[in-house]
């Protein structure tokens, strides 16, 4: 009984000292807060003029290329918290859009950023306090070639974008016609002052089976010229005419033919060839090369 007093005394002091002791504790180290960074604005790929009027300069890397506004040309015109400016505007062939507040605005001629620097001033100085605008191009119409020669429908060809590859010209021309050439000839426009850029030449059934193909610019001339033709007779399994691909052989012109009979020879071929107005007939290796109009003479073996 005697021990059990003595417990329960014990306890009862160490509960009545435990909260002093627990104040006499000095209080845990916390952490200072983390201070988060606050959140950044929406930032548009180029810069705008700032609240104070200063304005930075555009970042030429924002958009791979500083696409330069035309005639005819969409634009997506996004003012924050503006519904009435917000919406898509036509480039007239005068090269400038009807914004209400700011009415015709020349914006062809522009990159995008300058004409998103350009609104943004226009709006500042009289209509909003601190426009955020942001200008994007919805539909180009201004970007064309001009495919030429030997396809269905010759003409210009509107880009569908900055880009455009030479198959999808040939598509939207219509293809190549049966007297086109194999080879396809790209020229790209020259600026003022540079020197002309050499003539690009693709083989049509490279490009067709996806192994060439060219990025075309705005301004680029694309020509599919009339085939040039030779023609093979003798003893090969089907002499005719055949389309004259750039740097061919007459070993592939033979191969063309679907080569030669049993009786064919790969010796002793002849070609008739127009030299200097003239019809000659010369001696040549299957490692020659063969020339528009060229008549090669497959002869027979000796048994």
């Amino acid at each position: 009984m005697g021990t059990n007093i003595f417990a329960i005394l014990a306890v009862s002091i160490v509960v009545a000292c435990a909260p002093d002791a627990l104040q006499a504790q000095p209080p845990a180290t916390q952490p200072p807060p983390q201070t988060q960074s606050p959140p950044k604005p929406y930032r548009p790929d180029f810069e705008i003029p700032k609240s104070d009027g200063t304005q930075s300069r555009p970042n030429p890397q924002a958009q791979g290329e500083l696409y330069i506004i035309g005639p005819q040309d969409s634009l997506s015109i996004i003012v924050t918290d503006e519904t009435d400016l917000t919406g898509k505007y036509r480039v007239d062939t005068d090269g400038t859009i009807s914004l209400p507040y700011l009415n015709r605005v020349p914006v062809a001629g522009l990159s995008l950023a300058e004409a998103q620097i350009k609104i943004t001033q226009m709006l500042q100085a009289g209509y909003l306090r601190n426009p955020q605008v942001r200008i994007e191009v919805d539909q180009f119409k201004s970007r064309r070639v001009m495919v030429s020669g030997e396809v269905r429908t010759p003409g210009p060809v509107t880009m569908s974008g900055t880009t455009m590859t030479l198959l999808e010209a040939l598509a939207l021309a219509g293809s190549p016609t049966q007297n086109a050439s194999n080879d396809v000839i790209v020229q790209h426009p020259t600026k003022p002052g540079e020197k002309p850029a050499e003539p690009i030449v693709v083989n049509r059934r490279e490009l067709e089976l996806g192994r060439a193909d060219v990025t075309l610019q705005d301004g680029d001339v694309i020509n599919v010229p009339v085939a040039k033709r030779f023609y093979i007779s003798g003893f090969v399994k089907n002499a005719g005419y055949y389309v004259l691909d750039t740097g061919m052989t007459v070993s592939q012109a033979i191969v063309l033919a679907g080569g030669l009979t049993e009786r064919g020879s790969d010796r002793r071929i002849k070609i008739s060839r127009l030299v200097n107005g003239k019809m000659v007939e010369i001696s040549v290796e299957v490692t020659d090369k063969v020339l528009p109009n060229d008549e090669i003479k497959i002869p027979s073996r000796f048994f």
